[in-house]
């Protein structure tokens, strides 16, 4: 079985093409590939399969082998493999992610894709919709006690949970502490990604990302939406801004049309091939 390990700013992944053959425990083969001592090391598992609304569908498996319902980043990785190997020749064109179809557009450079623009969709805003729990409402600059600390969060679902705090310094926050608590607070019965953001002006923002299933990640696409529009909600930031992530920096545009458009690189690092070892461990159910 081929691999490719692809990254979005640092947020990576291993690409496997399965185009007619899903009897694989992919949860399985995710934790066994994500593992960065004993497999390729990843954020994630991205899965090319042949689709049922377009022609290919992505699902992604986070590193503790669960399925995340939408990924900006894998999203853009996908459209540069697709490309580039031939299954697509168009520069835009529409992916299939869980139920939902996602508009590509490319930026080529002869041959190669040097850029990837996301439609990513309308932000999901209703609380039961998020999902949020309690009465409905907009989760908006709404107080969360923690482990005794008190945060003012945002919560925004592109597809999937986020839960947004804007903070004076990011950097100095214990991620990995205050992260893991929020993600699995009971506000959020499907968990939830968490984002600690620090407005540098209305345009710009700098992002800490903790991502449900995975922990700390040096970009996450679907949370720099998020912040955008948790910005905008919360008068921070105008429609359209650069968010800077460990990894590097995403273009994000909250237009007229209601959609979130999301815009950044995406890059090919390596190829291989797994050994049949390690197909025939994932083909087992535990």
């Amino acid at each position: 079985m081929r691999f490719t390990k692809m990254h979005g700013l640092g947020n990576d992944f291993v690409v496997i093409e399965n185009i007619s053959d899903d009897n694989m425990n992919w949860p399985k083969m995710a934790r066994l590939l994500c593992h960065r001592r004993f497999g390729v090391g990843a954020d994630g598992l991205a899965l090319i399969q042949r689709g049922e609304m377009t022609a290919y569908r992505l699902r992604i498996f986070n590193a503790d082998g669960s399925e995340a319902e939408m990924c900006g980043n894998a999203l853009r990785v996908a459209g540069k493999y697709l490309y580039e190997r031939g299954f697509v020749n168009e520069a835009v064109f529409r992916l299939e992610m869980q139920q939902a179809v996602k508009t590509l557009r490319l930026e080529l450079t002869g041959d190669q894709v040097s850029a990837v623009e996301v439609d990513m969709g309308s932000p999901i805003l209703e609380s039961a919709a998020i999902p949020v729990s309690g009465p409905a409402r907009m989760v908006v600059n709404e107080e969360l006690a923690v482990a005794g600390l008190h945060f003012r969060i945002t919560a925004v679902s592109m597809g999937n949970p986020h839960c947004v705090i804007f903070s004076d310094n990011p950097e100095t926050v214990p991620l990995v502490e205050w992260g893991s608590a929020i993600e699995t607070h009971p506000l959020f019965p499907k968990k939830t990604n968490v984002e600690f953001a620090e407005v540098l002006s209305t345009e710009e923002v700098r992002v800490r990302v903790f991502e449900r299933g995975v922990g700390e990640t040096l970009a996450c696409g679907s949370g720099a939406c998020a912040v955008l529009v948790a910005g905008v909600l919360n008068g921070a930031l105008s429609r359209r801004a650069k968010i800077h992530l460990p990894g590097g920096a995403l273009l994000v545009e909250w237009r007229e049309d209601g959609h979130v458009y999301l815009s950044g690189p995406a890059s090919e690092v390596f190829s291989g091939e797994l050994r049949e070892e390690m197909k025939k461990i994932a083909y087992t159910t535990c």
